[in-house]
């Protein structure tokens, strides 16, 4: 079987702040008993850096951040997290789905705290970084209200708050804004792009919408043929007409 590869940046990224590097080195993705495995593939993600990943359906998009965020051992292989094998789960790395998985016996406050509290940081600390949170999320007023009275878009930047408050070092998110109407998608891209500035935390970032991963990555990857592009102008909009931004998205959509 041959190994997919995933280039390095050509140009390094700047590490900021505390992002965790990721890699996959010759690491074979699926579930034992299942499918055919996707790889062997070759993946390094830089400190700080956002990888947008893009593929049709099925072609293991989600096994790849299930296998970044400990969930599912690799086949074959390794997974490595700043060169140390991933051996399962950790709270440096928040894994971020489409649907917000909020619990509903818990108050947004209540949510958001949840990964304070597994850490052990005291009712008070919780609080207050729960509120920090929500109040840049533009969500200070529903602290006390519970999931089901939210709209997609606010239980979206609720699942946002909570898996930030926990102070990841990378960010795995599954087409988080997928179920969102595209003037809310629009927002909550700006949303997170605003927040990332400055937490410094890795992503890596599966979505569906070409122009979606145009928009918020660094690099694109493509799966499942493992090619890597760069972007020109990543997170600026005024950069969707150039020459260079179109022939990227071109490139991209002929992928799939």
């Amino acid at each position: 079987m041959s190994r997919t590869p995933f280039p390095s940046p050509a140009v390094p990224l700047p590490e900021s702040g505390g992002g965790a590097a990721l890699a996959l080195e010759g690491a074979l993705l699926g579930h034992s008993g299942g499918p055919a495995p996707v790889g062997p593939l070759d993946l390094r993600v830089a400190p700080g850096e956002v990888l947008a990943v893009v593929g049709p359906s099925g072609c293991g998009k989600t096994t790849l951040l299930r296998t970044l965020a400990g969930l599912l051992p690799p086949l074959g292989g390794r997974v490595l997290c700043d060169g140390e094998p991933v051996r399962g789960p950790g709270g440096d790395r928040a894994l971020v789905f489409q649907h917000d998985a909020l619990l509903p016996w818990r108050t947004v406050r209540g949510n958001v705290e949840l990964p304070l509290a597994v850490r052990g940081v005291d009712r008070a600390g919780r609080r207050r970084a729960a509120d920090g949170w929500l109040e840049r999320m533009g969500l200070a007023g529903h602290a006390a209200r519970w999931p089901h009275g939210l709209s997609g878009g606010q239980r979206q930047r609720v699942q946002l708050a909570r898996a930030l408050a926990g102070r990841p070092r990378a960010v795995l998110m599954d087409e988080p804004f997928g179920a969102l109407d595209a003037h809310t998608r629009t927002g909550m891209q700006d949303l997170l792009v605003e927040i990332l500035r400055g937490t410094g935390a890795t992503v890596v970032f599966v979505t569906h919408d070409v122009d979606e991963a145009v928009h918020l990555g660094d690099r694109i990857a493509l799966l499942p043929s493992g090619g890597v592009l760069d972007v020109p102008r990543p997170r600026d909009r005024a950069a969707a007409g150039d020459p260079a931004t179109r022939a990227l998205r071109r490139r991209v959509l002929d992928s799939l």
